[in-house]
């Protein structure tokens, strides 16, 4: 058999091959089966192709050559022949040649058909017929033998497909981990709350673990942006990074080489999924560099590549713009790390929950792992951060507060050390500081006592056993 793939036009020479040998061998046509159209093929041999699709779809079973010969009336005798010996190679080739026949005559159809849209303005209709014969194919994979080879597994996903630390223990602890490529992670809050601050630092954490780092920014400038990072990596205050050019140009370039890369880009707001598939792969070509973390700031300034939804519908412009984020993460394989707004009525709320959140339960429902952003005045002022985690995938922890620590001057925000980390388990509703009054009445001691007081030991005694039960509760809440 002569070497057909050159013919680029799949004429009818070629299309008569296909047939023939998929009449030979059942095998090869159930597996081109759900790619198989009939009007793909020309008008000379649809009728065959017509008749085979409808037999089998009735008989499950193939025609033989004579009858679809002789139920077409095809002109001439026996058109469509015995292919002659063929051997798994050839049937090989068959499956590669069908698919990629399948797919341009789908995009030959979608496009002719486009132009008559495209004169109606109908932009959404020419984008959806494009759409759906780019994705025509065979289905190859199998998935994932689960029972097969546990170890290869588990060590593919964790060299590929692994997690990705997000730099602070108190969250990679709640995701087991940290995040997971192809996922989208959302962090939201109020105005104010510093979502902007947070996705700088997280980009500054994985910078500094070796990733490769896009900031996108669609609200602030990429000057402004640059200068916040200018205080997490070097420790100096932002109020002083201008007084301090020469320290800040020595310290960014000394960690800049142990670093990833770490790229800030300002895109205006009003664009799409779209735009920001563009950008990486500009990205990605000019610079040799392969994007392991997108951040977004942010998603609520993003608009749907979909003509057909209106801006106006908050709820699903947000449900195909996170839609359409998460689909690119998963095609890139890159974690993707955006912020959403809160509404006006739950900044001053100690819960969150998807009613919160601009946009609510479209987001919740699409995104991966999704954390609110809560700081309330006196925590500013302590300078601490408090999440909590409103949706995860990957864990169990749903509801759960995390405070991390939050340096005023240099902008970083950082995990608690140990013992702020027990102050932020313990439980809302005072528990905190009955914890520090049981520690603390335990601890001291007083050389003259109160009359009528127990003394120290048997106080410390009795404050020991509240502390137990205290902390045992604790241990039954959880």
């Amino acid at each position: 058999m002569s070497d057909t793939r050159q013919n680029t036009d799949y004429g009818y020479d070629i299309q008569k091959v296909y047939l023939e040998m998929m009449l030979q061998d059942a095998e090869s046509f159930v597996r081109c089966q759900a790619v198989f159209d009939p009007d793909s093929f020309d008008r000379r041999l649809k009728p065959a192709a017509e008749f085979l699709h409808s037999y089998v779809s009735e008989f499950n079973t193939l025609p033989t050559l004579d009858m679809i010969n002789a139920a077409a009336e095809l002109q001439g005798s026996n058109v469509l022949r015995h292919p002659g010996d063929l051997n798994e190679s050839h049937y090989d080739w068959l499956l590669a040649e069908f698919e990629t026949f399948s797919k341009h005559k789908a995009l030959e159809a979608a496009i002719l058909k486009s132009a008559d849209l495209l004169e109606k303005g109908d932009y959404g209709a020419c984008e959806d017929l494009v759409k759906k014969a780019v994705q025509i194919g065979l289905q190859k994979d199998l998935g994932t033998n689960y029972f097969a080879d546990p170890r290869a597994r588990l060590e593919g996903i964790k060299s590929t497909n692994g997690q990705v630390s997000t730099g602070w223990n108190a969250i990679d602890k709640k995701l087991f981990g940290g995040f997971n490529r192809g996922e989208l992670n959302i962090f939201a809050g109020g105005s104010g709350a510093g979502k902007s601050l947070f996705l700088a630092n997280l980009g500054v954490n994985m910078a500094e673990k070796g990733l490769n780092v896009i900031y996108l920014t669609l609200e602030l400038s990429e000057s402004l942006v640059s200068m916040r990072v200018d205080s997490m990596v070097t420790g100096i205050a932002s109020r002083d990074v201008f007084k301090n050019i020469d320290d800040v140009e020595m310290k960014v370039k000394m960690i800049g080489k142990k670093s990833g890369k770490f790229q800030v880009k300002y895109m205006p707001s009003g664009k799409t999924a779209n735009d920001v598939r563009s950008y990486i792969k500009e990205y990605e070509i000019k610079t040799g560099t392969r994007v392991d973390v997108l951040l977004i700031d942010y998603l609520d300034l993003l608009m749907p590549a979909s003509t057909k939804v209106s801006a106006e519908n908050l709820f699903i412009k947000d449900k195909y713009v996170s839609e359409e984020l998460r689909n690119l993460a998963m095609e890139l394989n890159t974690v993707f790390v955006t912020a959403a707004q809160l509404n006006r009525g739950a900044v001053e709320e100690i819960e969150f929950d998807h009613s919160h959140i601009s946009g609510g339960l479209s987001k919740i429902q699409t995104a991966d792992n999704v954390f609110g952003i809560f700081t309330s005045r006196a925590m500013r002022e302590r300078g601490r951060y408090q999440l909590q985690l409103m949706k995860t995938r990957n864990s169990g922890g749903v509801g759960q507060k995390i405070d991390l620590e939050f340096d005023l001057d240099t902008l970083r925000i950082r995990d608690c050390d140990e013992d702020d980390d027990a102050y932020a388990s313990a439980p809302s509703g005072g528990g905190s500081s009955a914890i520090a009054d049981v520690l603390k009445r335990s601890t001291t001691t007083s050389d003259k006592p109160d009359q009528g007081a127990p003394a120290p030991k048997i106080q410390a005694e009795a404050d020991s056993t509240k502390l137990r039960g205290f902390l045992s509760n604790l241990g039954n809440d959880d």
